[in-house]
Order: C-alpha cells, then structure tokens, then sequence
C-alpha cells in the first residue's frame, strides 16, 4: 500500500502527514509547487524552512513557475486570490497527470486542489482520500451572507462571500469524488451534505497542538488589568465586530485588547470602530507565542473555520480562550479552566465570560498548567496516524 500526497504550499498537517508515512515506507510521492525535503541541495534549502520537509528529497515533485509568480508579484489582494487558484488548479493537472496505478494505492488531497486528480484516480482505481480543512463552502457562504447583513460596513473583510461559481462547482466534485473524508472538527463534518455523509466515511482527526516553550511570567494581581488578545486576519469572518461589542459592554471594566493579524480594512477602519486597542503586525510563530505569554487569554468569537491552530497555540502558551463552536475546538474547552465557550453572534456572553475570567483570577497558575496539558493531548503523531489507519482500514 502506498500513498500520493498532493498540496501546493503545505503547512504544519501536510508535514506531520508525509513525515509519518515515510516513517512506515508508505509514501510513495509527495506533489507540491516549492519543496524541500532531506539531503537536497543546501542552497535551495535555505530558501524557505516553511517549504522544507522531512522526507526524501527524491521523493518529492515540483512545479514551480506558478507559485514564484505568485510570491514574487506584488498586487493587490483579489489578484493574489487568482495566482494562489492557478497555483493549485496547475498542481491538480500535474498530479493527475503523472500517477499511475502501478505506483499509488491512495491519494490524498486538498480542498480547492484534488478534483483534477479525483477524476483520474477513479480511472485508474486508485482509493481517494480528501480533507476538507474548513467548512463547507454552502455553510460559509450563508453565514457570511448573514454577517454582511449584521453589520454592513464589515462586508469587504468577508472575502469568501465572493468566490466565482466555477471554484465552489470543483469544491463539490471533489467532495463527490472522494472514497474517504477527513475533517478536522464537528463544525466542519456536520457542514458535508447529508447525502455525501451517508455514502462517504468521514472521520474527525484534529490538528496537534503547536510546541510553547513554557515561559516563566508574573500573572497580573486581581485589581489588575485584564489583558486579551486576538490572534488573526481582522475579519469579521473571526467576530473581531463581536469583540469590539463586547468590550463596549464592559467599558468600565479592567480590561485591554490587543490584536495580532494582518488588517482586512486600513487600520483606522478599526480604530473607527474601537479605538482603544494595542496593534501588532503580523509576525513569526516565536514573536506571537511571545505576546501570548504577556496575555491573560485568547479571544476568537469565529463565524468561520475549520479548527482554529490558535487555539492550541494559545492553550500551549498557557492562557485560556474564550471561542465559538464554529472555531472548530469544542473538544479543548474544560468550562472555566481551560476556557468557554459562547454562541456565535453573542457580544454579551463574550462579556459574560471576560467578567467570569476576572473574577476567578486568584486560580491563575493552576489554569495556566491545565491549559498546557490539555494542548499537550493533541499531538501531530495522532492526527497523522488516524489519517493514514482511516485509509488502510478496508484495505
């Protein structure tokens, strides 16, 4: 049995992933547009870490014109949008092209990247396996609607409500093609169409838990203030409107937001709307882990994810969060230790639970422990391993 990956850019899942099939000489090839992996050539590795992965480099196939292109230009956000889609339709027909039934048993893909490839392997008989790293495009498009509604000036952040009819038709091939489905929380599993679900084996495999050095911090006194932070594209996509709301509500309450993450809108559009927070650019994994050490606790009120990584990022660095269901981390949430969880669209339950957190400072380090070990429960080993197992399971 061996295993085709194929993904444009990959990221940390994509990595555990083909780590963990070359450990048990399951990986066959891995696609990809810029990509490194062991004993290349030393100058090309030092190109990108972020590109660089922990298989053999002879095992590795490229393409990649398209992905310079688009990294190289400087353009404007929806020009972006466009190269990143050539970038993955190309890889698509280049994957599809190249496998063979000879070489390949499963092949597993991604959103946005796998119809091409689906249809080809159908041909061959070659077992596809899919995961859909965030919501289904129908559901993200009828909340996003919705939001655009709630609150008007916030509909340019929505970026999603504006994606052509041709991309969401190859989103829905793709699901209709595929022999196995992964997803990464209920959220995104209970999105799938009913029909799809009763025919396709679907699973969960949530993502592991980044790595945080524990940091030794003062925790704030209890008449301190209570420092929050917001990790992420401003968008209202993540309710950054529903926690300006909330803190709004709590005006005369010790508490001040900072907010991590690349602006939507130019930064006075913010300001406009809530001028009382700190602003950081965006910056690496190390610099934000570094600020979440300086906080108090996490706030991502999401309308729209798949599983939010910062999540668990936060959680590791050892400060509780305050989420949506629609975050994507149900599972993280031990009430009133590790965090709460809110409603979608509830500015008041957010200041609900800001109020909650400081009224219970005094249990500070011992929920900066629980929440470290409920991080620690969720590793990449796992995830990759239910992936691989969900796919031999009938094998």
């Amino acid at each position: 049995m061996t295993f085709v990956v194929s993904h444009p850019t990959g990221n940390n899942f994509v990595r555990a992933l083909l780590e963990e099939l070359h450990n048990r000489d399951l990986l066959s090839t891995f696609y990809t547009t810029i990509g490194f992996g062991k004993y290349c050539n030393k100058l090309f590795s030092k190109i990108s870490k972020r590109r660089k992965y922990n298989v053999p480099d002879n095992k590795i196939k490229r393409l990649w014109i398209p992905e310079i292109q688009r990294l190289l230009l400087n353009s404007d956000q929806e020009k972006k949008r466009r190269l990143a889609d050539r970038s993955y339709k190309k890889l698509d027909y280049k994957t599809a092209k190249e496998i063979s039934a000879a070489s390949t048993k499963v092949i597993h893909a991604y959103e946005d990247g796998a119809r091409e490839i689906f249809i080809r392997a159908k041909e061959l008989g070659i077992q596809c396996s899919y995961e859909l790293p965030i919501v289904h495009w129908a559901t993200s498009r009828r909340l996003l609607a919705e939001e655009a509604e709630r609150y008007p000036e916030w509909e340019p952040t929505l970026e999603t409500t504006r994606e052509p009819e041709e991309k969401l038709f190859g989103k829905e091939e793709e699901l209709r093609l595929a022999d196995r489905i992964t997803c990464p929380s209920n959220f995104v599993l209970d999105s799938i169409p009913l029909e799809i679900r009763k025919k396709t084996p679907c699973q969960i495999s949530p993502f592991g838990s980044p790595l945080c050095e524990p940091v030794d911090f003062k925790r704030p006194k209890k008449n301190d203030t209570l420092k929050l932070l917001f990790v992420g594209s401003m968008s209202q996509r993540k309710g950054l409107a529903d926690i300006f709301a909330a803190l709004k509500i709590l005006k005369r309450e010790p508490v001040k937001l900072s907010i991590v993450g690349q602006p939507s809108m130019p930064i006075f559009f913010y300001k406009k709307q809530f001028p009382d927070f700190k602003y950081y650019p965006p910056c690496s994994n190390k610099d934000v882990r570094k600020i979440m050490t300086n906080h108090d606790a996490l706030l991502l009120p999401s309308i729209i994810e798949g599983r939010a990584l910062v999540q668990q990022e936060a959680l590791s660095c050892g400060i509780p969060i305050i989420v949506t269901p629609h975050a994507g981390g149900e599972d993280l949430i031990d009430k009133g230790v590790t965090g709460h969880l809110v409603p979608i669209r509830s500015p008041e339950k957010i200041a609900e639970k800001i109020v909650s957190l400081i009224e219970n400072r005094s249990n500070a380090n011992e929920i900066t422990q629980m929440c470290r070990e409920k991080a620690n429960s969720y590793s990449w080993l796992s995830y990759a391993r239910k992936i691989i197992d969900f796919n031999l399971s009938d094998c």
